[in-house]
């Protein structure tokens, strides 16, 4: 029913996508760095938004609301919104939030922002799992407070895991307050047990840790995965904060909106109080569309997962063809692929830059741009048409072989 083939022409409309990966990837803020290739030559696979078009119901919703006129000061005070997002909880994981404990804000990053400013004193340290996302660690390091790299280990057959004695040893260290979790994990794509899940809800209320559940990835898993909310896990830990949205689901990432779900009443005021100082909250188009997209979405988004089970299925088609040396297994959620080019680019400092200048693919990985325990990996973006990701392959693959025949 819907076209995932189609390739929509983002120019001149002002995306990141294509106009602000020199200064994202690259630190490249004045366009100075040259490439041997034109910016509209490049094959984007880097920055998690999607080439699909948007779910056309999500589209007219945005429309019928400019349709009243006017785009004042909004805040989300109807209960169609919040039913409309309960119905969804309930109908994917069999769960709701109470009411009061829904906020928002304007995407999940700023909230951790706040939410790290707020809950972490001089001399605390936050918990990440690592590798992780690289704006788990902005927070942080904007605010001056202290981290703790929590290494997630891979088996020899490409898998990842959680070192429970590792995670409990750094939960136990006197400063120690917070755990930014996040399920599904960016970048692995790892969708985390209930065995597990239940396994680090121990060690946070054992260590009376906030907990933090970045959520964001929840709709993008593999078809027969299923996704089980922290809240769920732990239904009456009143340091639990959860942060979900459908822009990443639903490819709407530019209308800045999340639900952050607070219970601790204390913290909540707090939140409230500073979300409301900022332009009285919230976008109104975004209020609709997200209210749509959880009214009207399933369809396109059930097509949507079984399309990008086909990327995936590619992609490792293509690796173990093209590159046997790499250990590859499809992850279970996101539209990300972690992928260990160790093998083949070991002695490459810089694998985005290597990639640009050699292969024309943008494409985030290392270090540098995630968190810890990522050296030699590159996360590829299979939010595209095939054809595309199949141009993006085969230049990656010409480039390695290149290098390696030096």
């Amino acid at each position: 029913m819907y076209n995932f083939d189609e390739i929509v022409d983002r120019r001149h409309t002002n995306a990141l996508n294509t106009d602000g990966f020199r200064g994202y990837i690259f630190h490249d803020f004045e366009g100075k760095k040259k490439f041997p290739f034109k910016d509209d030559e490049f094959i984007r696979m880097w920055v998690a938004d999607m080439e699909f078009a948007m779910c056309p119901d999500v589209i007219q919703a945005i429309k019928d609301r400019a349709d009243k006129r006017i785009i004042g000061y909004s805040q989300v005070f109807e209960s169609s919104f919040f039913e409309a997002y309960n119905d969804w909880n309930e109908k994917m994981y069999s769960w709701r939030y109470p009411r009061e404990e829904i906020c928002f804000s304007l995407g999940i990053i700023p909230s951790l922002y706040k939410l790290t400013s707020l809950l972490l004193g001089e001399e605390d340290c936050c918990i990440l799992n690592t590798p992780a996302y690289g704006y788990f660690q902005h927070p942080i390091d904007y605010n001056h407070k202290h981290v703790i790299h929590n290494k997630l280990v891979r088996d020899k057959n490409g898998n990842w895991s959680i070192d429970f004695d590792a995670l409990e040893r750094d939960a136990a260290k006197p400063f120690a307050k917070v755990l930014i979790w996040c399920n599904p994990h960016n970048p692995t794509g790892r969708v985390w047990t209930e065995e597990e899940l239940r396994k680090v809800a121990a060690i946070v209320e054992k260590y009376n840790l906030w907990i933090i559940s970045d959520e964001i990835h929840c709709d993008i898993i593999r078809q027969g995965v299923k996704h089980i909310p922290m809240a769920k896990i732990m239904p009456d830990y009143k340091k639990l904060i959860v942060c979900t949205s459908a822009s990443k689901c639903f490819n709407m990432a530019g209308l800045m909106f999340a639900e952050i779900v607070i219970r601790d009443k204390h913290l909540r005021d707090i939140y409230v109080a500073y979300t409301d100082s900022y332009a009285m909250n919230v976008n109104p188009l975004s209020i609709a569309a997200h209210e749509a997209a959880y009214r009207h979405g399933y369809e396109w988004l059930n097509e949507l997962k079984t399309y990008l089970d086909g990327n995936f299925a590619f992609l490792k088609g293509f690796l173990t063809k093209e590159f046997p040396k790499i250990v590859y297994n499809i992850p279970e959620a996101t539209y990300l692929a972690w992928v260990d080019m160790n093998p083949y680019l070991g002695d490459v400092e810089n694998i985005p830059d290597f990639m640009a200048n050699e292969a024309g693919v943008l494409l985030e990985g290392g270090d540098a741009l995630f968190v810890d325990n990522a050296k030699g990996f590159i996360r590829l973006n299979l939010a595209m048409p095939k054809s595309i990701i199949k141009t993006g392959l085969e230049r990656i693959r010409d480039a390695v072989k290149k290098h390696n025949a030096k």
